[in-house]
């Protein structure tokens, strides 16, 4: 890995390459347009260029790929990214007409079509690659890329051609090979221009995708990695990706990690591992649970019933682990409803006690019944429908307690329970109990554990690279995550709306460690203007504690404030301060898009969220915006990050 010299500081900006827009683009950004923005990046004085994860994650064809983080492969790049232009042009001149007209329609959206888009741009490469594949693929140039990917690359071109029922695995290999050389070009690009490229490595893969159906034994098919609650998301994150078996992935010393890390340093200088918490451990979420309320961390040192009982709380295992449905939860979670929850869902157990009937035992099997009443399209479901499901997912995971899912002996508390029914039915010196146990549990219990967990992890990663370190080490953070952070010289992340020190309601610049990232917001979270418009009450406190400025805050937010904010994170002691599209252009309201709304990139509570957003200008007029780019590039020099 890579290190920093003492005192180093850069600025940069973070866009997906999917949002980014040209003139000659078609419908979606690509690696020509990559160039492009690395020329902006360059021409305003910065040093950074951030982009999200570029793996292909084509498992469906519909709009539901378009989620950057379920990579089907994690070496393949992404179809969609191929510029084009770069290609040789079709001989066929009114097939060539047909594209143009299609693309010149695709790229006047303000949002990507990622189905058509995909769709064309396929058909596309279908017509150049009839034309020139042959040719390619009796260079030099090609053999070599076949001889250096064929570690991965047989396996990805067999489920493409399982995945399509196609019969020419060759066009698979050559798409990869044009992608290949786009994206070395790309850094090429950069590191003429003093450009770092800073690639994203997402913590999960595709559950069907190539890695899992070439490796399995690195998988754990039977638990779904996730998040436990947060400000995202007061269920928790369900991210549906097979967690990893550590045993066996240590048995030879971390090689699948090793050789992603060094297939990445072929693109990218620096690398932000995506929720670097899951190595340390990971949030495991049942294959039967929907929500994230029933997971557990993974590895976790679960307690004993005699651990438990040491707390003074006696464990009644058949109240303790099974769903509390009384009549009063009943009621409470379905007004109005109840006799039809109860005749339809319910089994009675005597003295108004209840479970649930088999069919409906899982949130899983809940979630069939509701996908059968709407043909598989939960989008069509009533309101109420929704309502209902939710109150049963609810249902089913109020339990005080979760059993390990490899020792059943063992126990683990429910994350959050604290805001469930079975909780209030507690004792007070039962719920004191419950939370001293709890909160060892969760935030001391484990620390040792989960250090040494890293640490036979970690190291190996990051010397893998020349590349430099960094991490998303945001959410539920242990105390020994900061341990391994600082030993391994990993630079951390930092949110001034989300503080690490938990008695500070603002993070405070001038207190970020040097070896760190800062940024006002990410692709997860809102936009700096969103966020300013949220809470009015929140940000009024913001506006006069922390910025400093007296009376009442103007809403919606000013150039000049939007300034003011990139200007303090610029001038902070982070090594590394970028700064998204969105936030850049909230510095100009003449360039800025008019509905802050729009510049949402993802909602994480939501896991069928469309990745689709674009910038509304194109990377032409961003080039040619001559006032705003002095001023980023004056805004830049005042942080001495120029």
């Amino acid at each position: 890995m890579r290190h920093l010299h003492e005192g180093f500081r850069n600025a940069g900006t973070a866009v997906p390459v999917f949002s980014l827009r040209s003139e000659g683009s078609f419908g979606v950004g690509d690696f020509g347009d990559l160039q492009m923005m690395i020329d902006w990046v360059a021409k305003t004085g910065q040093h950074i260029l951030q982009i999200l994860p570029i793996n292909d994650t084509t498992s469906t064809h519909t709009w539901v790929d378009s989620y950057p983080y379920s990579a089907i492969s994690i070496y393949a790049l992404h179809p969609m990214y191929c510029d084009l232009r770069q290609l040789p042009a079709l001989n066929d001149k009114a097939v060539a007409a047909e594209f143009e007209e299609m693309r010149r329609e695709l790229n006047a959206y303000a949002q990507i079509d990622y189905e058509a888009v995909n769709s064309a741009k396929n058909a596309y490469l279908q017509f150049v690659y009839k034309q020139e594949g042959g040719k390619v693929r009796r260079t030099k140039a090609y053999k070599s890329f076949i001889g250096e990917t064929q570690h991965w690359l047989d396996g990805y071109v067999e489920y493409c051609v399982k995945r399509d029922k196609a019969t020419d695995g060759n066009y698979y290999r050559w798409v990869q090979y044009v992608l290949d050389q786009q994206m070395k070009a790309a850094h090429e690009h950069a590191k003429e221009c003093g450009v770092m490229l800073k690639g994203d490595i997402p913590i999960g893969v595709n559950r069907r995708g190539a890695d899992v159906m070439l490796e399995p034994r690195y998988f754990n098919m039977n638990g779904q990695a996730g998040a436990p609650p947060d400000n995202f998301s007061v269920n928790g994150q369900n991210w549906g990706f097979p967690t990893y078996n550590w045993d066996e992935m240590l048995k030879d010393d971390c090689q699948w990690w090793v050789r992603r890390f060094q297939n990445m340093a072929k693109y990218f200088d620096a690398y932000r591992i995506d929720h670097v918490l899951g190595f340390f451990r990971i949030w495991e979420i049942p294959i039967h649970a929907v929500h994230g309320l029933l997971g557990q961390f993974q590895p976790a040192l679960g307690l004993t019933k005699q651990e438990i009982e040491g707390y003074g709380l006696w464990l009644d295992e058949d109240f303790m682990t099974r769903p509390f449905i009384a009549g009063w939860v009943i009621d409470r979670f379905f007004p109005g409803r109840s006799e039809e929850v109860k005749g339809t869902f319910l089994n009675s157990e005597g003295n108004d006690m209840w479970s649930m009937r088999e069919g409906f035992s899982t949130q899983r099997k809940v979630e069939a019944y509701f996908l059968s009443k709407c043909s598989g399209k939960p989008e069509k479901l009533s309101a109420d429908d929704v309502n209902l499901r939710e109150g049963l997912y609810s249902l089913i995971s109020n339990v005080l307690f979760v059993r390990d899912h490899k020792n059943p002996e063992l126990f683990h508390p429910r994350i959050a329970v604290q805001n469930d029914p079975v909780y209030e039915t507690l004792w007070q010196h039962d719920k004191d109990n419950f939370n001293r146990l709890y909160n060892d549990y969760f935030y001391r219990r484990n620390n040792q554990f989960w250090y040494e967990e890293a640490m036979k992890k970690l190291p190996r990663l990051c010397d893998a690279t020349d590349m430099i370190c960094c991490a998303e080490d945001l959410g539920m953070v242990p105390d020994c995550v900061p341990w391994v952070m600082n030993q391994l010289q990993i630079l951390t992340l930092e949110l001034q709306s989300m503080p690490k020190d938990p008695s500070c309601r603002f993070g405070h610049l001038e207190r970020n460690p040097w070896r760190s990232v800062c940024t006002i917001s990410s692709h997860d979270s809102a936009t700096m203007r969103m966020w300013w418009d949220e809470d009015w009450a929140l940000t009024q406190e913001f506006y006069n504690t922390m910025l400093g400025h007296g009376g009442p805050a103007p809403h919606p937010m000013p150039e000049w404030l939007a300034a003011d904010m990139v200007q303090r994170h610029l001038n902070c002691p982070s090594a590394f301060c970028v700064i998204t599209i969105q936030d850049w252009l909230a510095c100009s309201e003449q360039l800025r898009l008019a509905d802050a709304n729009a510049e949402r990139i993802n909602i994480p509570a939501n896991p069928k969220h469309y990745w689709r957003y674009r910038m509304h200008l194109s990377l032409e007029e961003l080039l040619d915006a001559d006032e705003f780019n002095a001023k980023v590039l004056a805004m830049v020099r005042e942080g001495h990050r120029a």
